[in-house]
């Protein structure tokens, strides 16, 4: 089976944490009997068994897009590259598709990469993060991409259950909706916890208003003592001003957290406001035994189950209360062990995926051939 995988996002080198799951998937979907995987995505070294689909031409234009912190984070700067990179990114793909016609399935991430698929009935899989949700606001968009879906069999997979309603009322009548969950590295199950003192809280996202959330109002007066630390990991995307408590280390790779961070921590720290899918970040702190605090939202609420994997919280008093609770060592371990069976049972790894993934292929060719 033949299948053409896009992506926007592809870590350059194995210090980049960007579009590091994408590897992990790609590498996984390869390593399936049957399976002939080209990947259209910004430069990087492919794993064995993975094919380049990009041009020259088309990797040196997709590294800059990294470079600019790519599609979604140019559309929230306006401005003239909020307008051309995406007209750009639409034409590249459309040459793309008319490239690589002998394919039999396109695995499309991202709802905006399905836009200029050729019309020849070919099957498609699109996954679909929470940022694609607000693009079928766009004017337009939602009609496109429910014109390219008429003509072929198409499973839209997000990777969390709570966006099946909105994708379903968008697109059930021309598509089958399936959520596919992302896998976990083997290396995060195998991480042997022994939580240091003072306790070190851990943040790891991307430094935006919406991402932060009020994680520095409310971590204020429990935080900046000698009692717990609150360590920030992540690129800094919007001018955010970091208060001199907070221990900011910029980016980390998913080796530093790994073994320098996760080990030792406390637990994961989350109060984002942002539109998420369900932030990997997450899933791999849970397989390394980590509990989450998390603001309660759908996309933390698909992922951590309140007062027994982790806690939610909807104002500071119970982020207080959560955070005080979990530097119980007791607690702390019985929460660790159910947040790691959890994310075991109920994601596995990249390769239980990948098989999640092969099966929605079969199951679509077998759709078109009917």
């Amino acid at each position: 089976m033949r299948v053409l995988m896009v992506s926007t996002s592809y870590p350059k080198d194995p210090s980049d944490w960007k579009g590091v799951f994408i590897r992990d998937m790609a590498r996984a979907i390869a390593n399936k009997d049957g399976i002939e995987l080209q990947l259209w995505a910004p430069p990087g070294e492919l794993p064995e068994k993975v094919a380049a689909a990009a041009t020259p031409a088309e990797s040196a234009w997709l590294d800059q897009l990294m470079a600019a912190g790519g599609v979604s984070h140019l559309m929230r700067q306006h401005g003239l590259a909020s307008m051309l990179a995406p007209a750009k990114l639409l034409y590249l793909l459309w040459q793309t598709y008319r490239r690589h016609q002998d394919v039999d399935v396109y695995h499309i991430n991202w709802l905006q990469c399905g836009l200029p698929l050729p019309n020849n009935g070919k099957p498609a899989l699109l996954t679909v993060l929470g940022n694609d949700l607000k693009l079928m606001n766009v004017p337009m968009v939602r009609a496109l991409l429910r014109r390219n879906m008429r003509t072929r069999p198409v499973a839209i997979c997000p990777n969390a259950e709570w966006m099946r309603e909105p994708l379903e009322a968008a697109f059930g009548d021309v598509a089958q909706i399936k959520p596919v969950s992302f896998g976990i590295s083997p290396h995060w199950y195998e991480i042997e916890r022994s939580p240091a003192a003072p306790h070190r809280w851990l943040a790891v996202t991307r430094l935006t208003a919406n991402k932060l959330g009020p994680l520095f109002e409310w971590s204020a007066p429990i935080f900046g003592g000698t009692e717990r630390e609150l360590h920030l990991f992540g690129p800094m995307q919007e001018q955010i001003e970091v208060p001199e408590w907070v221990r900011y280390h910029g980016s980390a790779t998913p080796h530093e957290l790994a073994t320098a961070w996760f080990p030792h921590a406390t637990g994961l720290v989350t109060l984002s406001r942002h539109a998420e899918g369900r932030p990997q970040v997450m899933l791999e702190a849970m397989a390394s035994g980590l509990p989450i605090v998390a603001s309660d939202m759908p996309a933390h609420a698909s992922i951590v189950e309140n007062q027994r994997s982790g806690r939610l919280c909807d104002a500071p008093d119970s982020y207080h209360e959560a955070i005080r609770e979990l530097e119980d060592p007791a607690v702390n371990a019985k929460y660790g062990a159910a947040a790691r069976a959890w994310a075991r049972d109920d994601f596995g790894t990249w390769d239980d995926c990948a098989g999640r993934y092969v099966d929605i292929y079969r199951s679509l060719l077998t759709s078109r051939h009917a």
